[in-house]
């Protein structure tokens, strides 16, 4: 097989805004799937929609693959030729299967549909790969537990199947997705689709008293240093493992999220032939950012494989709401760097503000997906290329109003009208071609003080992870365990008030939306040396931290 052939970005595609999306932003193929026959139940996918999606994709020279994923019960056979009539209405470019018998039974009903192995499957070894290619299978998506030395491996091995890594998105506690807990614990079966998504949930310690009553055990200020949970492992007496917990529980299965962009280098080197990106119930904005970045960073090291830097790219990463990032098992086993026992939530100092719905001749107009503010500067996510362009807005001009408004709500059903003229730093004969329909806009989020302790904790780990490799993470944890420290006392003080405190750039009074356009910026005398500095950059862009000294 030639491998030669570029490495092709794989998106998820779980509705046909998000497919029309990802074509945009620069993937190669996108992967869809209908609630009934794949591992997404809440797909927003009809039939109807699926074949449009793959007329447009084609049109625009994108592959596109269709998910038949699940690990099928009897009710579920007796349903699978109607699949295969519909599949063969859609022609898609691939079949995505992770169950054998339903393999086979594809195979031999629909001999002419490529049929790839899901990641559901497991397939961790060359023994593995090689048995799906005797089975007929054109591609094999490797399991997440797959370490890039084994990945070598098995493309040494078996160099005549298409071989597909996944490279960034939710990771799942358990074994490539095969998990119990939601089954257990909500009676949502996680291999038919249905994940309850128990590993993120919040976990309480309560005690069971003597007389069979049970208590809610609250830790606070009063009973914090007299006691602690250890949790010892039947094989491993002595060894006493902490579990701690806070006023907002404990998450001591949470994993951050995938992302191999830093070592998207020696994958390109290697010839794996598809990067999968996880996220088809993920927004429109994850999916185009998401996209974009990998897209760039592809090619960026086709142009220049030995000058390659894959920090542009992680910086475009960063303004999408993460759990934190992992090589995970890049290296080998797991640290705890790849977990996040301290907070599960999803940080970036970028929220969705919407995207582009229609153009016309004379405008843009807005879907609104976050509350805009008067003085909201707007980044408009531009497809190809990492440029962004910044309009900042004291008012809006809603479609149908005559009134403009100094605050717009998403969710009221008028579509924000932008005039091209209000661009007025941009070169007018090129904007339109710059800003078409679908490109998503984001702002600004002022970061309380808990998530910026958070994202300081996930940038060392990220350091730490890339240093060292996650088979030999330095013992040297001071700074990591400070960080840790530092988000824990800035939970405590957010805990203390009412209102969380936020982080804000710059000096008192700053409003952290860019110094462009600022009237106390443009008319103190103290800020006279930033105004020079200023009239060479665009609306809404910052000062950097060298030319504020």
């Amino acid at each position: 097989m030639n491998h030669s052939l570029k490495t092709e970005l794989l998106m998820p595609a779980g509705s046909l805004a998000k497919l029309k999306v990802a074509v945009l932003y620069g993937a190669d193929a996108v992967y869809l799937g209908t609630p009934d026959m794949s591992l997404r139940t809440k797909s927003e996918f009809s039939l109807e929609e699926v074949l449009e999606g793959v007329r447009f994709a084609h049109a625009k020279g994108v592959r596109v693959y269709l998910t038949l994923n699940l690990f099928a019960h009897n009710k579920d056979v007796a349903r699978l030729d109607t699949f295969i009539d519909t599949v063969r209405q859609v022609n898609p470019d691939g079949l995505i299967i992770a169950d054998p018998g339903v393999f086979q039974y594809v195979r031999q009903r629909a001999p002419e549909i490529p049929l790839h192995v899901s990641t559901q499957a497991n397939v961790c070894s060359s023994l593995s790969v090689k048995f799906w290619e005797s089975q007929g299978a054109k591609l094999v998506v490797l399991a997440r537990e797959v370490s890039f030395a084994e990945l070598t491996e098995i493309r040494r091995d078996c160099p005549d199947v298409r071989l597909e890594a996944f490279v960034h998105g939710t990771m799942c506690m358990t074994y490539s997705g095969r998990c119990l807990l939601s089954n257990f614990l909500s009676e949502r079966g996680a291999n038919q689709g249905n994940c309850a998504n128990s590993c993120r949930w919040e976990y309480k310690v309560h005690l069971r008293m003597k007389d069979g009553t049970r208590e809610e055990l609250i830790i606070n200020d009063s009973n914090r240093e007299m006691f602690e949970f250890l949790l010892e492992e039947g094989v491993r007496p002595g060894e006493f493992m902490p579990i701690e917990e806070d006023v907002r529980g404990s998450y001591i299965l949470n994993s951050k999220d995938l992302c191999l962009l830093p070592r998207l280098d020696e994958y390109l080197r290697q010839g794996v032939d598809s990067f999968k990106v996880e996220g088809r119930g993920k927004s429109l904005y994850y999916v185009a950012v998401v996209a974009r970045a990998y897209r760039m960073a592809m090619d960026a090291w086709a142009r220049d494989p030995e000058n390659w830097d894959p920090r542009p790219y992680m910086d475009e990463l960063d303004r999408v709401p993460s759990r934190g990032y992992t090589l995970a098992f890049h290296d080998g086993q797991l640290t705890n760097l790849s977990h996040g026992y301290e907070h599960t939530g999803q940080v970036s100092d970028a929220v969705f503000a919407g995207y582009i719905s229609r153009c016309e001749s004379d405008a843009v107009f807005v879907d609104v997906r976050n509350r805009l503010d008067s003085g909201d500067v707007l980044e408009f996510v531009t497809p190809g290329s990492l440029d962004v362009i910044r309009l900042r807005l004291y008012e809006f001009e809603l479609e149908g109003r005559s009134e403009h408004q100094e605050t717009v709500h998403p969710g009221q059903g008028r579509l924000l009208k932008i005039r091209y003229a209000q661009f007025e730093q941009e070169d007018q004969s090129t904007l339109r071609g710059r800003l078409p329909e679908l490109t998503v806009i984001r702002k600004e989020k002022p970061l309380t003080e808990t998530e910026a302790a958070r994202v300081r904790l996930d940038e060392e780990a990220r350091r730490l992870e890339l240093a060292s490799g996650c088979s030999n993470v330095s013992r040297d944890l001071s700074r990591y365990q400070l960080y840790q420290l530092g988000l824990q006392d800035a939970r405590q003080r957010e805990d203390e008030h009412a209102e969380p405190k936020f982080v804000r750039s710059g000096h008192s009074g700053c409003c952290a939306r860019g110094c462009n356009g600022c009237l106390i910026f443009w008319n103190d005398p103290a800020y006279a040396k930033g105004r020079e500095l200023m009239k060479h950059k665009k609306m809404g862009e910052k000062l950097s931290s060298a030319e504020r000294k």
